[in-house]
């Protein structure tokens, strides 16, 4: 029989707060994290903006790194221990007096360290020929050393590995963790995802694919979902945390649940490198194992938190395929997309948006879908897409969709204790 599993700890470092605190405040006030980019020179680029993380400075977390074990880290594994930090502040664990093989760690990159990539290759290619590659360029860039890093500090021995499936990785992330816990094989496990992709090549590669928004003219409302000018998705980075704890584990030392996870689905399009299915079969099909495995009718889901990344195709797609997993049920529900503020974390988003689920559940109330402007004649308005503005809900059920490029799709669910 499955053990059940709890969420007893969340962290979060976000373009719009970098703690879970100030995160929620900005969620339900409908605040954009979009900016100028201050990373790179943008000059030449098509795009000149993204929802960066404002003011992060490595000096404010001496109890996790000093500068000089700092340089150890990409940008994206800098957030990963800064978010987990939190979780586990949060969650009131004690890792000196659990047996360290009864706890792991499943952390998610899309990208992993390709700021590091950038600049080392970089070096070499400016350079005379001869190879000055830093000694830590290959550990600080792969996508599993997040996780590793985590496992040292907290000096974790159980289960520890990165999973990557492009958008949809924290999502794969939390379903591992979930999975490994009911089955009996450990009792808690730090999980999340993280990203810092907002650099030459990740821009300048989504541009050449056309997938980001090249609105410079009007940054803090170009990521809008559900509406008829969205033009692509708008890059985010940052990392959200999450502490899953078997639960008679966590009622026995008395913490603080925010929900239980009941069910987590996974789904593959088998259609297209970079568009979803024209159709959302993937999306379906996800969306309905994550109902099965919680062993709940379609009816009981309060809230869905969908993918929406403000593409032309992807918004479509997704609310076709709710409506088709939930019938009339579907225009009962409340429906968001917090990437309209965060912009697109890509392999962090499923935690951050996982997170936001949560806080939800917390406050009673649904966060808006900002930047909506003009009605597209292909959506749905019938469905209650939360549109510029929060609204109070009991939400006792939460579905979270990530579905990312190459038909990897994930749909974790959360019920309220």
């Amino acid at each position: 029989m499955y053990k059940r599993v709890v969420i007893t700890g969340i962290g979060a470092i976000t373009p719009t707060g970098n703690n879970v605190r100030e995160f929620s405040s900005n969620l339900f006030a409908g605040k954009s994290g979009a900016a100028p980019i201050t990373h790179f020179d943008t000059t030449k680029f098509k795009t000149k903006f993204a929802c960066e993380v404002k003011g992060f400075d490595v000096t404010d977390y001496p109890d996790i790194f000093d500068r000089k074990e700092a340089r150890k880290h990409d940008r994206y594994s800098l957030f990963a221990m800064v978010a987990t930090e939190e979780a586990v502040m949060d969650s009131g664990l004690d890792f000196k007096s659990i047996d360290p093989v009864s706890a792991g760690v499943i952390w998610a990159s899309g990208i992993g360290g390709i700021g590091t990539f950038f600049e080392e290759v970089k070096g070499y290619v400016l350079g005379d020929g001869t190879p000055r590659f830093s000694p830590f360029f290959v550990p600080k860039m792969i996508s599993d050393i997040a996780a590793g890093h985590i496992s040292i500090r907290h000096g974790l021995r159980g289960p520890n590995y990165a999973t990557v499936s492009a958008c949809a990785s924290s999502n794969n992330a939390v379903i591992d963790a979930f999975n490994l816990i009911r089955m009996g094989k450990v009792n808690i496990m730090l999980t999340g995802g993280s990203e810092a992709a907002i650099n030459e090549a990740g821009i300048g590669g989504f541009n050449a694919s056309q997938a980001l928004s090249t609105r410079n003219d009007s940054y803090l409302s170009a990521s809008r979902p559900f509406d008829k000018t969205r033009d692509g998705f708008v890059m985010g980075e940052g990392a959200g945390g999450l502490v899953l704890e078997e639960y008679e584990h966590a009622k026995a030392r008395g913490a603080k649940i925010y929900a239980e996870i009941i069910g987590g689905g996974m789904s593959g399009d088998a259609y297209h490198m970079t568009a979803p299915h024209p159709e959302g079969l993937g999306a379906i099909a996800v969306m309905e194992q994550a109902i099965r495995d919680a062993g709940l009718s379609p009816e009981k889901i309060d809230y869905i938190n969908v993918h929406g990344t403000s593409t032309p195709l992807g918004d479509i797609a997704e609310l076709n395929a709710v409506k088709k997993v939930f019938g009339e049920h579907a225009y009962s529900m409340s429906i968001s997309s917090t990437k309209s503020m965060t912009g697109h974390l890509l392999g962090a988003a499923g935690a951050v948006e996982t997170i936001a689920c949560l806080l939800a559940m917390q406050k009673n109330a649904v966060p808006p879908t900002i930047n909506f402007q003009e009605k597209d004649e292909q959506i749905d308005y019938s469905l209650n897409l939360t549109l510029n503005q929060a609204q109070e809900r009991e939400i006792k059920v939460a579905l979270n969709n990530v579905f990312g490029f190459g038909g990897h799709n994930a749909s974790v669910l959360l019920k309220k204790m």
